[in-house]
């Protein structure tokens, strides 16, 4: 049996959201029904509504992928989850288990590609996946995560994007107490960076082009805020950062960063998907063994870890929720970064 869903969807590229009636896929016996309490609203959910990454998108389309809801019914397969459970989907619903990265618990990096939560091809029936911004979805057993009791849902749905996003290239690079970090751009990403990192012990500095940001950036765990365009205080950190977080999502000078990384440390960019402009100067880089690098979300397991981790500390994203009716309203809001520091729709919204 299919399932008709009522969620807003993109008719076409660059086209305002509006309401959209569609089929979900037939339940597997691995399966997990999930009605959809909430669903946070990605930067990239704007990129992929746009096309603005030549993906080939597929319209209608329905993004989301910070996903919160609770289970109404499970495949007979089905050993983890029972109906009334709270549960998560972040980015992705699928991958071929079978690759070296699926079996390092790296799915996100599945040599086949994962299974994308929405704008993508189911991997069995090759209908095309619906996000988050409906009432309910259908996602196999492995891809669902577990929400500790005790967190605000409301603010749990950017965990599974944005917190992943970070918390991946903390674990990878093993920061721990003492660690220095230092996260660059304060958005929805850098806000989870800082509060993550502060978590984990480290000292933590946040890069900032506008000195306006202090008071906000020292609430969420900043230790020490730099104005990345004063040399003076440029200069005072050369040597310091094991890790340095990159957030931006727009094309930057890398250059004015890459003195500040301790020896053997490494910058990794999470928010920028293209070329880098202007090129990298080597001489840093080599007289010092530095990395620049890249890290994509992160694995199953390693996201129920952040999530189990997040339980344990009462760490939610900020977040400021919405209707669904003013979808399109917060798209031109989150485009002029007008929002601290994450819109979150409550699927309520969506009967009225």
């Amino acid at each position: 049996m299919t399932m008709n869903v009522l969620g807003y969807a993109a008719p076409s590229a660059k086209a305002a959201l509006a309401p959209y009636q569609f089929e979900r896929r037939d339940m597997r016996n691995d399966d997990v029904g999930i009605e959809i309490l909430y669903c946070g609203i990605c930067h990239s959910d704007l990129h992929e509504v746009n096309n603005d990454w030549d993906r080939n998108s597929i319209y209608p389309m329905v993004p989301g992928h910070e996903i919160i809801g609770r289970v109404v019914s499970v495949g007979p397969d089905v050993t983890r989850f029972k109906p009334g459970d709270q549960v998560g989907v972040g980015c992705m619903v699928d991958s071929c288990q079978n690759c070296a990265a699926c079996k390092q618990g790296l799915e996100q990096y599945c040599e086949k590609g994962p299974t994308l939560t929405y704008d993508d091809k189911d991997r069995y029936d090759q209908m095309p996946t619906y996000g988050g911004y409906s009432e309910k979805i259908i996602v196999r057993e492995k891809f669902v995560l577990r929400i500790p009791e005790g967190l605000d849902l409301k603010g749990v749905g950017p965990l599974l994007c944005a917190g992943i996003t970070t918390w991946s290239p903390l674990r990878h690079w093993r920061v721990s107490e003492g660690s220095n970090v230092g996260v660059i751009g304060l958005g929805g990403l850098g806000h989870m960076a800082l509060k993550l990192a502060k978590a984990l012990g480290a000292n933590v500095t946040l890069f900032s082009r506008s000195p306006g940001k202090e008071q906000d950036a020292r609430s969420l765990g900043a230790d020490n805020i730099v104005i990345s365009t004063d040399g003076e205080q440029m200069a005072a950190v050369n040597n310091k950062f094991e890790l340095i977080i990159d957030t931006v999502p727009y094309v930057h000078d890398l250059n004015p960063y890459l003195p500040s990384l301790s020896i053997n440390g490494t910058l990794v960019l999470v928010g920028l998907l293209g070329n880098l402009e202007p090129t990298l100067n080597t001489v840093p880089l080599i007289m010092g063994r530095k990395s620049v690098a890249g890290s994509a979300i992160g694995g199953i397991a390693e996201t129920q870890e952040l999530l189990n981790f997040c339980g344990q500390h009462g760490i939610t994203a900020d977040v400021e929720v919405i209707k669904i009716q003013d979808v399109n309203e917060a798209y031109k809001r989150m485009f002029k970064s007008d929002v601290k520091y994450r819109f979150v729709i409550d699927m309520a919204s969506l009967k009225s």
